[in-house]
């Protein structure tokens, strides 16, 4: 790695240990080609420069009850920096927000909302996002399907 940058080895050990995050370095250095030394100390760099910033078991959130998800496009009463600080902060503390993106477009915000089923996630719509800092409005979109899952194969 030079100046930040990552080459085709780095590119190899991120999509394998993205597929694969328990992936023993003996698998590791036979899929990119390098030996045991030279593929651990790069895994290394790339934990201590942030290009891997952790590794987490990827649940089956069907298997445990939480298979409802909604798409929530939000819009904010104020925009300037203080309030949108202000709405990202609270989201950050909302388990059942598992993902929240400010989008440039018609609305400020869209939220991906993981609940049980449609009660619960009606009650956190009432009680918990309609609440958060400087929410003018809202409307939900519910997902009847997910096709591809970000956690499925790499973007690089």
């Amino acid at each position: 790695m030079v100046d930040g940058q990552i080459d085709g080895y780095d590119r190899k050990i991120l999509a394998a240990l993205h597929r694969d995050g328990r992936m023993a370095i003996t698998e590791l250095t036979a899929l990119v080609g390098l030996s045991k030394t030279p593929c651990q100390l790069r895994v290394k760099r790339l934990r201590e420069t942030g290009f891997i910033r952790g590794f987490r078991a990827v649940l089956d959130l069907d298997k445990l009850g939480l298979d409802h998800i909604a798409f929530v496009e939000v819009t904010l009463s104020d925009t300037r920096e203080a309030a949108l600080q202000a709405f990202n902060t609270a989201v950050g503390a909302v388990t059942e927000i598992e993902e929240c993106h400010m989008i440039a477009g018609a609305f400020d915000y869209l939220l991906k909302v993981r609940t049980s089923d449609i009660k619960a996630y009606r009650s956190i719509l009432g009680e918990v996002i309609s609440n958060l800092p400087h929410v003018a409005n809202s409307s939900t979109h519910v997902s009847m399907e997910s096709v591809k899952d970000a956690g499925e194969n790499p973007a690089f």
